[in-house]
């Protein structure tokens, strides 16, 4: 079942779907599905959550959600370990946050034709840590949807993992300093 984080939904009978059916199971993204990402998940589960979510909030605005999702699946289209490419960085070279969407869209290009909107999405969703400003209100939509998912993929496995007698013990320790 394709599922975003929190949603109960399969979103394969969605009309979400239809908008990404045509790359969704393309060999380079199906690539992502090994590569772990935000310590809790894979990069393909954080694209298609970034996508699912950018399409929802979107169709909400009336903003063009065929395009935020097919930008969101592609937004960190990259295959390089993020963490291994900052430790070894020389100086004057970029950094992954700087790089990648940079390194998402070229890839982006290869796997599907790429409209103005889309490329904009890609290439500035790490704004603001990168340059120049969003062009479009999609692109500002996926840059904050984008962190919204990767607090989620962060939070939630940890929140499951939790029991409510630990919850307890460690609210109660914490309060328990503070007087």
């Amino acid at each position: 079942m394709l599922k975003a984080i929190c949603s109960g939904k399969d979103l394969s009978s969605t009309s979400f779907y239809d908008c990404v059916s045509d790359i969704i199971s393309c060999p380079e993204l199906s690539r992502l599905k090994g590569i772990t990402h935000h310590i809790c998940t894979t990069r393909f589960q954080h694209s298609l959550n970034v996508s699912y979510y950018s399409y929802v909030v979107c169709r909400f605005l009336r903003l063009d959600a065929r395009s935020a999702a097919r930008a969101g699946l592609l937004h960190d289209l990259f295959y390089y370990d993020r963490k291994t490419y900052n430790a070894s960085r020389s100086k004057g070279q970029p950094s992954h946050s700087s790089m990648h969407a940079a390194v998402a869209l070229k890839n982006a290009c290869a796997v599907t034709d790429i409209s103005k909107l889309e490329r904009d999405i890609i290439a500035k969703h790490m704004w603001p840590v990168t340059r120049p400003v969003p062009k479009y209100r999609e692109t500002y939509v996926i840059t904050v949807i984008d962190k919204y998912c990767a607090i989620l993929e962060f939070c939630v496995p940890q929140l499951k993992k939790a029991s409510p007698a630990r919850i307890v013990t460690l609210i109660g320790t914490k309060s328990s300093r503070r007087m």
